[in-house]
């Protein structure tokens, strides 16, 4: 595929600008190209939330660019990839802009070489500077002090670090061996802490989780400007940042407020409405009869806020009513809630990866992609071992037993609301046999404003792979079938056996046998031999893409018990499958000759 076509199908480009010069404009004309001078695409676009990929030699990028070059704060991340799309360059903008961790999603997708030359990369050390943003939080505190921070980090002197809230999974990195971490039983001074994390206002480096939702409540036509200053005052009395805010919550008669309304969007602080009745049922400190009679409820700001924060929240401020001045028109209502554990789904991602059968040369570009993009990784301990080597120094990884698969999926899905990125890591094909339909089940009963993005990553299965090592078993119709009746019940599994032997399907048969449950293999056979030949083919391939992959053909008749497990899959022919050469073949059709 041409090289333009591969980066729109990648999903990380929002537009493609091409010059008359360039030899890329030979490649056939692709939907949304947009002919540009590179200078004129650089004065439309040198902002500094974008991020630029040239393709092209560095050199010329250098000095295309550099009389536009003003300040690391304020210039966008510039990435350059040869036309071969073999390496991806962070040039600019690596950390603060997200140059860094753009490159690496874009060449985990084309399957290219990243490189980056920070300290942070180079070393092995944590990003201080921008590791926060997978994590659903937002950085604070000047450019010039998160500069000094750098460059103690750079000479491997020490930061002390405070965190009063959010994840603390990110501490056990080992990337995070020359950071002090101070205790909340410590002493603290702000003047002796080089990083902290929480909900605080401070004039130090900080990374502040979402902690704090908004209850509001409004006249009708309030303007955005009263809104504006009525949160900013709350904030700066309870001595709060204001980029640790999850949200608003408010009545869902103003969702048409136009002042709220665009006071949410140009914060990007998401909405939560209630209706009436939800908002009755809660009990408030400072309830209102005038409320009541013009609302349907006696509260709005606290009854929303405290609905919002659930279990978790704690009122810190009542209702605070704040009047417009000259220049402002209406009146709005203010009560803040504070929450324990992080809530921003809308930042939140859980993606669900198929890791393939092992060997990471089976790991799909998308898997892969994912991967990249997430904070952290949750799977069986196995499964993550398989992809250690590709994970950065900033990905946390959290291993799991292989019998608590609900118990995982409910701990990403946490994660994934508290705004973090988070893979979910199953073997072969998620969508298989694996985590992606719990962790679907878990995702859908929530409300849908408290759902995370969710979204699922094929990856090749075992029987996939099976197949191709075997030759074509899997010609005409087939099916798989479990054996494993933790969830399933016996009768159910020993119907759908049955069924398949009379539609004369071939089978892939998963979970075979384990050291509790090993009689239902012998069951199934007896089973199939009712309807099939002993002489039909069947195959076993055990651990395939891993070091020890063993592969055996054998029939109905003469299958060894003792060599099936967990860690095996079954390949039985239908009627018309053979053994030729060493290769397992069902043809096509059932037409004789």
């Amino acid at each position: 595929m041409p090289l333009l076509e591969r980066l729109q199908a990648s999903k990380h480009i929002d537009q493609i600008f091409i010059s008359d010069g360039s030899t890329l404009a030979l490649e056939k004309k692709i939907e949304g190209l947009v002919g540009s001078s590179p200078i004129d695409f650089l004065k439309d676009h040198w902002e500094k939330n974008n991020k630029l990929i040239f393709v092209g030699s560095i050199g010329a990028v250098v000095r295309l660019i550099s009389p536009f070059l003003r300040s690391k704060d304020n210039d966008p991340a510039i990435l350059v990839m040869d036309s071969k799309a073999e390496n991806v360059i962070t040039l600019l903008g690596g950390h603060k802009q997200g140059g860094d961790r753009f490159a690496s999603e874009l060449a985990a997708a084309l399957e290219a070489e990243v490189i980056c030359t920070s300290d942070s990369f180079t070393e092995r050390r944590i990003p201080l500077d921008c590791f926060g943003e997978p994590w659903g939080w937002k950085r604070g505190g000047k450019d010039a002090d998160w500069r000094k921070l750098m460059i103690r980090q750079s000479k491997e002197q020490k930061n002390i670090v405070f965190q009063s809230k959010g994840s603390i999974l990110w501490k056990k990195l080992k990337a995070c061996s020359n950071l002090s971490f101070l205790e909340k039983n410590d002493p603290i001074s702000f003047e002796n802490i080089d990083l902290y994390i929480g909900e605080k206002n401070t004039n130090i480096c900080s990374w502040h989780p979402p902690l704090i939702i908004i209850g509001i409540g409004c006249e009708r036509n309030t303007d955005e400007k009263l809104i504006q200053r009525a949160v900013e005052d709350s904030f700066s009395k309870n001595g709060l940042s204001l980029l640790s805010i999850c949200g608003l919550a408010t009545i869902d008669k103003k969702n048409d407020e136009i002042g709220l309304l665009n006071f949410s969007k140009k914060n990007e602080w998401p909405i939560y409405f209630f209706t009436a009745l939800e908002l009755s049922q809660v009990n408030v400190p400072t309830p209102s009869n005038v409320v009541l009679n013009e609302m349907g409820t006696a509260s709005v700001a606290e009854a929303a806020a405290i609905l919002l924060g659930a279990q978790d929240g704690r009122l810190i401020q009542e209702k605070q009513i704040y009047y417009s001045n000259d220049d402002e028109c209406g009146a709005v209502t203010i009560a803040l809630v504070k929450v324990l554990t992080p809530f921003a789904p809308h930042k939140g991602e859980l993606h669900l990866i198929g890791s393939g059968p092992g060997d990471l040369e089976m790991l799909t570009s998308d898997s892969r992609r994912a991967l990249t993009r997430c904070a952290a990784w949750i799977g069986y301990t196995p499964y993550l071992n398989y992809l250690d080597s590709i994970r950065r120094p900033d990905q946390v990884r959290i291993d799991s037993e292989l019998t608590f698969e609900k118990d995982r999926c409910k701990y990403a899905l946490a994660l994934a609301k508290e705004g973090v990125r988070v893979a979910l890591v199953s073997s072969g094909d998620s969508g298989i046999y694996g985590m992606a339909g719990l962790a679907l089940e878990l995702w859908l009963n929530e409300k849908i404003d408290s759902r995370p993005l969710f979204q699922v990553h094929p990856g090749i299965s075992s029987f996939q792979m099976a197949a191709a090592k075997l030759g074509a078993p899997f010609m005409h119709d087939f099916c798989s079938i479990s054996l494993s009746d933790l969830l399933t019940p016996w009768n159910q599994i020993e119907k759908r056996i049955k069924s398949a032997a009379i539609g004369d399907f071939v089978i892939a048969i998963f979970n075979p046998k384990s050291i509790k449950r090993d009689w239902q293999l012998k069951k199934t056979i007896d089973l199939l031999l009712e309807f099939r030949k002993p002489c039909t083919p069947l195959a076993i391939a055990r651990e395939l893409g891993r070091p020890d992959e063993s592969i055996e053909i054998h029939t109905l008749e003469t299958l060894p018990f003792d060599q099936v497990d967990m860690l095996t899959i079954l390949v039985i022919g239908n009627s018309q499958s053979v053994i030729k050469d060493n290769r397992f073949l069902t043809p096509r059709g059932y037409f004789s000759k």
